[in-house]
C-alpha cells in the first residue's frame, strides 16, 4: 500500500471509530436522561393510589390522558381481565374479515406504560369498600384511595335453562371471537356440511352479529365453491320488533335486510330453554325452545340479549339500579361511596339515563379523567351531561352502513339513511381514527 492510500485509511479508521464514540456517547446520555426521570419519579412519595378496574372504552382514554397529563405523587394502577380490549365500533366488521384483531383491539400494555401505570392482569371478584381493597381471583389484593369501574357488561341468561351451558356469551369479546375463530376454521374444513347458528337478541348488537357472520361464513362458502343454502342463521327476538330503541325508519330498513339476506327472524319468541340432543354428522346440536312451543334445532347458540352486571358490585355495598348497574350522580360518583366512579356501560347516570352503548362510553372518558384528577387535588367535580342526539352508524355486513340520528331513545326527531358504501367509509374513518390514539411506536 503506498503512502497516501495508508494516510486515508488510517484517517477512514479514525472517524469511523470517531463516529461510534459519538453515538455510543449520545446513547448513554440519552438513557440517563431516562433512568433520571424514573428515579424522580420513583423518588416521588405516593400520596393517593388510584385504581381502574377494566379497560373499557372510558378508561382507555383516562389513561391516554393521564400519560399526557400525570399527577405527581398518583400512583395509577389498572386492573383488567385481558391485557387488550376490543374497540365495539369494529368489532362486526372484525367478525365480518374486514379488520384483523390487530386493528379493532386496543393493546393495554403499552398504553398503561404510557400513563405509567401498574398492570395487573386479573379477574376482580369483589370489593371491600370499608378498608378500600380491591380482590382478584388470582389471590392479588390492591389499597386504593379512588376506585374507578369500566368494566362493560355481561348478556343476561340467568333464568332461561341451559343457557349458561350451551349458549356463547357476546362478552366477554374475547370468548365470543375465541368460538368464532373455532367455528370459522371448522366451516373452512368442511364447507360441504350444512351448519345452523342461532342468536338470541334482536337489539343492535344481535342485528348486526347476524350480518356480519352471515357475510364471513358467505365467503367461505363463495370460496369454496359451495351453495349458500349450507347455511342457516336464526334470529330471536323476544319483541315484536327488532331494535326496540331505535327508531321506526332504523327497524323497518334493517329488518327489511335481514329478510333480503336469509335469515330467519322469530320475532315475538322467548327462548325459554336450550339443550343438547343427539349428534349429526361430526357436529353437536342443540334444541330452542320458545315459550309459543317453537322448537329450532341449530348447532351454535350466541347469546346477545339485555346487558347485566357481576353480583360483586351489589354484594359490595355500592348503590345499583334493577339490573345490577352503579347508580352514579353527573359527575360519574357512586351516589352512595364517594370514594367510587363508574363509567360506560356498568354505571347508569341517574339523571341522564342513556342506552348501553360505545358512544356513550367514549363520551364519559374526558370527564372522567378531569373529575377524577380534580377529586384527587381537592377541587370540586364538575357534573356531564350526554348528548341526546347522537350519530349511529349500523353496518350491514357488506361494507355498507346504515346512518341514523335521533334522540337518545330515538323516539323523535330522527331520520334514518338507507345502507350504503359512502356511510361504511365514514365509519371505517371515525373508527380508525379513535383507534390511531392508542397506538403507540
Amino acid at each position: 500500500m503506498e503512502k497516501g492510500q495508508s494516510v486515508l485509511h488510517t484517517n477512514g479508521k479514525r472517524y469511523i471509530v470517531s463516529c461510534v464514540v459519538n453515538i455510543l456517547i449520545w446513547l448513554c446520555n440519552k438513557n440517563m436522561k431516562n433512568i433520571t426521570v424514573e428515579i424522580q419519579q420513583n423518588l416521588q412519595p405516593i400520596v393517593k393510589d388510584l385504581v381502574l378496574i377494566g379497560g373499557g372504552h372510558s378508561h382507555a382514554i383516562v389513561m391516554k390522558m393521564f400519560g399526557i397529563k400525570p399527577l405527581p405523587g398518583v400512583r395509577l394502577t389498572l386492573i383488567t381481565a385481558a391485557s387488550d380490549t376490543a374497540y365495539s365500533g369494529m368489532l362486526p366488521g372484525h367478525i365480518a374479515g374486514f379488520y384483523s384483531h390487530d386493528e379493532c383491539h386496543i393493546d393495554l400494555r403499552p398504553l398503561a406504560n404510557f400513563a405509567q401505570a401498574r398492570l395487573y392482569i386479573d379477574t376482580v371478584v369483589a370489593l371491600d369498600l370499608e378498608n378500600n381493597k380491591v380482590l382478584c381471583a388470582n389471590g392479588l389484593v390492591v389499597d386504593f384511595d379512588l376506585l374507578s369501574i369500566d368494566i362493560g357488561s355481561t348478556p343476561s341468561r340467568i333464568s332461561v335453562s341451559g343457557a349458561a351451558e350451551y349458549a356463547i356469551a357476546a362478552k366477554p369479546v374475547s370468548q365470543l371471537l375465541e368460538h368464532w375463530d373455532k367455528l370459522i376454521e371448522a366451516v373452512g374444513k368442511n364447507p360441504q356440511e350444512p351448519i345452523s347458528i342461532a342468536i338470541v337478541g334482536g337489539g343492535a348488537g344481535g342485528v348486526e352479529l347476524a350480518l356480519s357472520m352471515r357475510s364471513r361464513l358467505h365467503q367461505i362458502l363463495h370460496q369454496t365453491q359451495q351453495p349458500i343454502q349450507n347455511l342457516e342463521i336464526h334470529l330471536f327476538q323476544r319483541e315484536q320488533e327488532l331494535m326496540p330503541n331505535y327508531h321506526q325508519s332504523v327497524r323497518h330498513q334493517l329488518q327489511q335486510i335481514l329478510t333480503e339476506q336469509g335469515i330467519k327472524l322469530h320475532l315475538g319468541e322467548t327462548v325459554c330453554k336450550i339443550a343438547p340432543t343427539t349428534h349429526k354428522g361430526t357436529k353437536e346440536v342443540f334444541e330452542i325452545e320458545c315459550e309459543s312451543g317453537l322448537i329450532v334445532e341449530c348447532n351454535k347458540i350466541f347469546w346477545v340479549t339485555q346487558a347485566s352486571a357481576p353480583e360483586w358490585l351489589k354484594t359490595a355495598g355500592l348503590g345499583t339500579d334493577e339490573q345490577g348497574f352503579i347508580l352514579v350522580e353527573d359527575t360519574l360518583q357512586s351516589q352512595t361511596h364517594p370514594q367510587v366512579f363508574a363509567a360506560g356501560d356498568i354505571a347508569t347516570m341517574v339523571n341522564h339515563p342513556r342506552p348501553k352503548a360505545g358512544v356513550f362510553a367514549v363520551r364519559q372518558g374526558k370527564p372522567l379523567f378531569e373529575n377524577l384528577q380534580r377529586i384527587l387535588l381537592g377541587k370540586s367535580l364538575k357534573p356531564y351531561k350526554p348528548q341526546k342526539q347522537y350519530l349511529s352508524l349500523i353496518g350491514t355486513g357488506d361494507k355498507r352502513a346504515i346512518s341514523a340520528m335521533g334522540n337518545a331513545y330515538a323516539t323523535r326527531g330522527a331520520f334514518t339513511l338507507p345502507p350504503h358504501k359512502l356511510l361504511w367509509h365514514y365509519k371505517d374513518w371515525i373508527d380508525r381514527r379513535f383507534m390511531e390514539r392508542f397506538r403507540f411506536e
